[in-house]
């Protein structure tokens, strides 16, 4: 099924390089106080049963939100969203050819940077001068981020889930984490059974987000021999699916769905027809955290359905 028709009709039963001249993005709002989340001492799989007690979602910004003046993958783009809402910000950590890491969704610099090429075969000392750009190609004053700047960042604002780039190995990402000790507030996203297996080798504590999006994959839940504590369970970006869902729940592991994606995505169809309304109805299938490269309207969307969206008691609050 062509996914335009495949994401309308999701909607109707849920209803039941550039030539453009650098832009000034949007001051950061000075806010106090500021939205959080912060983990406790019993780290990430306290946070998680406290959340499910208190019947409060996440919402999980992609590529660390992005908006106009503020490019995905930029520290300043999650200082935008962090600034107004409690968000997980996902993230991609690629390698530069001398072994920094960084932010990067894409193989080549040419869509979201001043540079072109590969990002891989260019030193940080070039990689670290390029400008980025907006998700409508306009320049920006801000620069790639290093993931240990990013990390440190996140320290009391916030849960990293970490996409590993081709050019980034397991090890070197851990190892950073770990440096920073900051393992209790971050999530590793695993897209097959063995890539999930190679991280929980490395760490037996790691977060794993776990692609879970048919009840097929059950078994490979059970032969990974990774605990299901350690997992987080991806269920996709194309039609929300209860049964798994509720399997997933029954099984004390947190579900992910997906509205985010490219220009037949959820996130677009509800926007273009203006049904904002649909991200509650989502949620209430069972869902504990929605990405989205919306966050700010699909928090304001939870809200005004009367979905609880803040736990103070758990670590989550807006100030």
């Amino acid at each position: 099924m062509d996914r335009v028709f495949l994401v309308v009709g999701v909607l109707a039963v849920l209803s039941g390089c550039t030539d453009k001249q650098p832009v000034e993005p949007v001051p950061l709002a000075n806010e106090t106080p500021v939205p959080s989340i912060k983990i406790g001492a019993g780290g990430l799989n306290t946070f998680f049963d406290c959340l499910e007690q208190e019947g409060v979602p996440l919402i999980s910004a992609h590529r660390g939100g992005f908006y106009p003046g503020f490019p995905e993958n930029s520290l300043e783009g999650m200082q935008f969203v962090a600034q107004k809402i409690p968000a997980l910000m996902e993230v991609d950590v690629a390698t530069s050819r001398d072994g920094v890491l960084f932010l990067l969704h894409d193989d080549n610099l040419e869509r979201t940077t001043t540079g072109r090429g590969l990002a891989a075969n260019q030193d940080w000392a070039a990689l670290s001068g390029l400008f980025l750009k907006d998700e409508s190609g306009a320049i920006t004053p801000f620069r790639l981020p290093k993931f240990s700047d990013v990390l440190q960042w996140a320290d009391g604002r916030t849960i990293l889930q970490v996409d590993f780039k081709s050019s980034t190995r397991y090890g070197d990402v851990i190892d950073e984490v770990a440096r920073q000790e900051a393992g209790g507030r971050v999530i590793y996203i695993a897209y097959s059974p063995a890539q999930a297996k190679a991280i929980y080798r490395l760490e037996k504590n790691a977060m794993i987000s776990f692609t879970l999006d048919d009840m097929g994959d059950f078994a490979d839940l059970a032969d990974s021999a990774i605990p299901a504590e350690n997992i987080v369970a991806w269920t996709g970006n194309d039609a929300p699916d209860k049964t798994v869902f509720d399997a997933l729940n029954a099984r004390n592991i947190e579900v992910i769905f997906g509205t985010l994606g490219g220009r037949d995505s959820i996130d677009k169809a509800i926007a273009r027809e203006g049904k904002d309304h649909l991200y509650g109805d989502i949620v209430k299938m069972g869902v504990d955290i929605l990405g989205t490269d919306r966050p700010l309207e699909a928090f304001a969307a939870l809200e005004a359905a009367g979905i609880k969206t803040l736990a103070p008691s758990c670590g989550v609050t807006k100030g």
